[in-house]
């Protein structure tokens, strides 16, 4: 079995698409366009070869973000090793990068798309047979629509002539070649920013005078390049009906409750706010039942059981620890999963002392823990009207409610 490599351009800015990150980065169907296009290659064999490679070419500023994603997705196989490196300016230049990183065990080399994410695995293997077998290929589908060349120079289009769509081609990726091939055609280009620009790999391998074998692509190997294309890829990644329930929900819910007894000699913490009262909450740890509550719903929407089982009280580790501190690792916990929160909604059931003057600094204490602005954090707090053990002063309790989204994925990680 021959050893094969992908490498994957994605260094560009996608300034098309009018966005404030670059498009490889971009949420659709609760991933980023690049992690798709990735897993598509991950563990791809063909009967020729294997595919246990995958270059991923990005910006350099992006490299630190880039593997961070890697590891946020799980993206690893015992068969495949992937490399994220810097590219150039120009396609051409990445590409290089990208066939730079590989050794000589790497006989055949695809190239694909950072942007086409809806690459199928068949598709992938037939091109690694073609390269195999006539040493260079490309996925691209006949042109099926007429065509019209237009005069240049003037104010408004208008057509000069209908070109003759017979034998025409629009080319996709993969395309791939014998990386011995693919090495001569850039010695046959020259290197360096002067150098004639190549749009794709077929073109530089054609100007080398090496032939490249047309594999029949697929329609649905979208690249996304406008806007609309997000449409259109959310559509055809979104699941069927009979598979929804076994797909991850673009959103979670979480309901927590906490309450603790009323003792003296313990200070009121409450949402991490120390507040003036003859009495305190009793428990391992501060006692804080508001952010008690508040990790209990987030780890309620994770199904990730619950505090407890984070944090038990039989741990000598949190004795007496400030619960703020048990809240920023159970958002960390989130932000690994992907997701982050968009709102929240708090009640505190308690009688006495009024809370009325500490729900601002509550609400700045408990958003500056969750990353997230004081708008997003509300808290209200309510008696019971001296019913019950919180009317009869015995306790404090609080209800906590909130809703997790998928984080773009340069929230959660330093980018530039």
């Amino acid at each position: 079995m021959s050893s094969a490599a992908v490498i994957i351009p994605a260094a560009g800015s996608g300034s098309r698409m009018g966005l404030d990150h670059p498009k490889q980065y971009h949420l659709v169907a609760g991933a980023p366009i690049l992690i798709h296009t990735i897993r598509a290659f991950i563990g791809i064999s063909s009967p020729s070869c294997d595919l246990s490679r995958i270059i991923v070419v990005v910006p350099s500023e992006f490299i630190p973000a880039t593997r961070q994603l890697l590891s946020d997705y799980h993206l690893h196989h015992n068969n495949t090793t992937i490399t994220v490196t810097a590219g150039g300016r120009r396609r051409q230049d990445s590409v290089l990068a990208g066939l730079n990183c590989l050794t000589k065990e790497s006989e055949i080399v695809l190239v694909h798309d950072g942007a086409r994410p809806l690459i199928k695995p068949d598709l992938i293997q037939r091109c690694l047979e073609a390269v195999w077998a006539h040493g260079a290929a490309i996925a691209a589908i006949p042109v099926k629509d007429t065509l019209k060349k237009a005069r240049s120079n003037e104010e408004r289009a208008t057509i000069a002539s209908t070109v003759d769509r017979q034998g025409l081609w629009q080319a996709q990726t993969p395309q791939g070649a014998m990386t011995s091939l693919l090495k001569q055609a850039y010695a046959a280009l020259g290197y360096g920013e002067a150098t004639e620009l190549m749009t794709d790999e077929a073109s530089l391998l054609e100007r080398a005078g090496i032939a490249v074998t047309l594999i029949e692509g697929s329609e649905s190997n979208i690249k996304i390049t406008h806007p609309e294309d997000l449409i259109v890829a959310e559509k055809l990644m979104s699941p069927t009906p009979a598979l929804a329930t076994a797909i991850t929900p673009s959103f979670r819910i979480g309901h927590g409750y906490d309450a603790h007894r009323l003792v003296s000699k313990r200070p009121l913490i409450l949402a991490g706010v120390n507040v003036p009262h003859h009495l305190g909450l009793a428990g391992h740890s501060d006692a804080d039942v508001v952010t008690h509550a508040l990790c209990d719903a987030i780890l309620g929407a994770l199904g990730a059981g619950d505090i407890g089982h984070h944090f038990p009280d039989t741990d000598q580790r949190f004795q007496g620890i400030f619960s703020i501190s048990l809240l920023e690792q159970v958002i960390t916990l989130a932000q690994s999963q992907g997701f982050v929160i968009a709102n929240t909604d708090l009640t505190i059931i308690c009688q006495a002392p009024k809370l009325a003057p500490f729900v601002e600094t509550m609400r700045l204490t408990l958003a500056t823990a969750c990353q997230v602005a004081t708008q997003q954090i509300n808290v209200k707090a309510t008696t019971t009207e001296k019913m019950g053990f919180t009317g009869r002063e015995e306790g404090i309790s609080c209800h906590a409610v909130v809703l997790l989204t998928p984080q773009h994925p340069l929230q959660r990680i330093e980018t530039p």
